[in-house]
């Protein structure tokens, strides 16, 4: 976890320089870029986890967990950061992706009660949920794209001297070696899932869920870091919300990966939880942006971030009890 946090912060940095050299504004780097690579553990992960160790609780549970643990970060984020209420600075575009992410994890759960209840047809042998979400997430780019070029804000100069003594080229490759080190860190994860659930007697949901999706999302947990202390919010919200979107897209291609059969009938019937709790946070977040509060609950965070945290911790103590 060490490597991701490391890679992930310099991943950072080289996002910044990418969007201050190419003209192209820091919500959509964070967004596609970034969020790409700052999710390939979660891919790296699942994958492993449906055809090497054959646990695709832990796949699942890996990819909402993180959608939730990554709007969680939001919440400590807008408790931590006293420079300015983070809801209230962040540009309005981020409300977009967000309103994406929640349509996106309402069909996941759609799909698993249709799914749990064998409604859904196969294409061979994958189900036809798997092609909605690919269509959707497709749409959803696209539809960020469009935006993106009608309400296009370039970065107007970098913010670090790295950046300055940068290139293109050097930070593309920068960039790249930072991806490999995520991607070759996250390999491993999914076999230590499998043996703590062993050893500790818990659920592979359980294990997934939390334990799993904590590590995949260091990524975003340190690019978030990087982001803050670099002034670049809009950075880090683009990520956030961006990995969201690619995390449930990982579902999708855990689910081609499988070969055994349809991947959403073969996992435990908690992982809706995290679904739903997934989106109504993405929920919030839309509100929060569109509303911007301006106060602090206890001089802490707003109520969007409250809400957030209670949100997660109402996931967690389901999966606690109910995952064992």
């Amino acid at each position: 976890m060490v490597l991701i946090g490391v890679a992930g912060t310099r991943l950072i940095r080289y996002g910044d320089a990418i969007a201050a050299l190419t003209g192209l504004s820091r919500s959509w780097i964070g967004l596609i870029l970034v969020a790409t690579v700052t999710s390939l553990p979660e891919l790296v992960t699942g994958l492993s986890a449906v055809t090497l160790t054959k646990a695709p609780d832990i796949a699942v549970g890996d990819a909402l967990g993180s959608c939730v643990f990554n709007l969680t970060i939001l919440a400590f984020v807008d408790a931590f950061y006293r420079k300015e209420m983070v809801y209230a600075v962040a540009h309005r575009g981020h409300v977009l992706p967000a309103i994406l992410g929640a349509l996106l994890l309402t069909t996941t759960s759609l799909i698993l009660v249709l799914s749990a209840q064998g409604s859904l047809p196969m294409l061979g042998h994958i189900s036809i949920g798997s092609v909605v979400l690919i269509a959707l997430y497709i749409l959803a780019m696209r539809l960020l794209y469009v935006v993106e070029q009608r309400h296009h804000t370039p970065v107007s100069e970098p913010l670090s001297q790295l950046i300055g003594l940068l290139s293109l080229k050097s930070a593309l490759m920068g960039y790249s070696i930072a991806s490999v080190v995520i991607v070759c860190s996250g390999i491993w994860l999914p076999f230590l899932g499998v043996e703590l659930a062993r050893i500790m007697g818990w659920s592979n949901s359980f294990v997934g869920t939390l334990l799993v999706a904590f590590a995949t999302s260091v990524p975003e947990l340190a690019t978030t870091i990087a982001a803050l202390r670099m002034g670049t919010v809009d950075l880090a919200m683009g990520n956030l919300l961006g990995s969201n979107l690619f995390d449930v897209l990982i579902l999708a291609i855990d689910d081609v990966a499988y070969q055994a059969g349809p991947l959403y009938e073969r996992v435990s019937p908690l992982h809706l939880v995290s679904a739903l709790i997934a989106a109504t946070m993405t929920g919030v977040v839309a509100v929060a942006l569109t509303y911007r509060p301006i106060s602090r609950v206890l001089h802490l965070g707003s109520w969007a971030s409250v809400m957030l945290l209670t949100l997660y911790l109402l996931n967690a103590v389901v999966q606690f009890l109910h995952g064992n």
